[in-house]
């Protein structure tokens, strides 16, 4: 036998964590932590607790910031983790979460203006998206959304990116990587494909 039935109490087997930017109804900033995510060309399809203030923000104001924090900032998401910027707190929430108006500040993180959106970047991520949301699709048993957003507009730390080119080098990114509720920075290359627009050669395939 080479394989055994498995139990994991969530299935997180491995994606970005990602922190969302987005507007109070009183122009105060929302600051939330996600790992839920997938990208096709310049649209994003983020999931979304739906009884969150980040969601009610998003169907009330779409210009949101997607932030991608790398490893060092993993402390950053475990503080948001048990906060909520809606009051009262959800009775669904009541037990575990905390209402917390200055999101970025119990993060210990800092707002920065964005270009084409309200929402504000997240300053101390190296790769920034300013987006727009386009649909917000509710999930089966209606606990979240499946929110796509177009991105708009991208900012990078000068770091990550390749002279010359304006391409994130993936080299030089180390996104965080949320696992089964762990963290983990990004792991060695292991190769890359023909459609790669920075590797130097065609990938070898034995």
């Amino acid at each position: 036998m080479t394989h055994v039935v498995a139990h994991p109490h969530v299935l997180y087997v491995g994606t970005p964590a990602f922190l969302v930017g987005s507007v109070n109804a009183d122009g105060s900033p929302n600051l939330a932590a996600a790992s839920s995510s997938w990208a096709l060309g310049s649209m994003l399809c983020l999931g979304i607790e739906a009884d969150g203030q980040t969601a009610q923000n998003m169907a009330d104001r779409p210009g949101i910031t997607v932030n991608y924090p790398s490893a060092p900032l993993w402390s950053a998401l475990v503080r948001l983790s048990r906060l909520t910027g809606r009051d009262p707190v959800p009775e669904a929430k009541a037990d575990r979460y905390t209402y917390e108006p200055d999101k970025f500040g119990a993060a210990r993180l800092t707002p920065q203006a964005s270009e084409l959106v309200d929402a504000p970047r997240v300053q101390e991520c190296a790769l920034q998206f300013e987006a727009v949301v386009r649909r917000m699709t509710p999930g089966l048993d209606e606990s979240y959304f499946m929110v796509e957003a177009e991105v708009v507009r991208v900012h990078a730390d000068p770091a990550i990116v390749q002279d010359g080119t304006g391409e994130i080098d993936p080299r030089r990114w180390h996104p965080l990587i949320y696992a089964f509720r762990h963290f983990f920075d990004r792991g060695d290359e292991a190769g890359w494909l023909p459609s790669s627009r920075i590797a130097s050669h065609p990938p070898v395939i034995d």
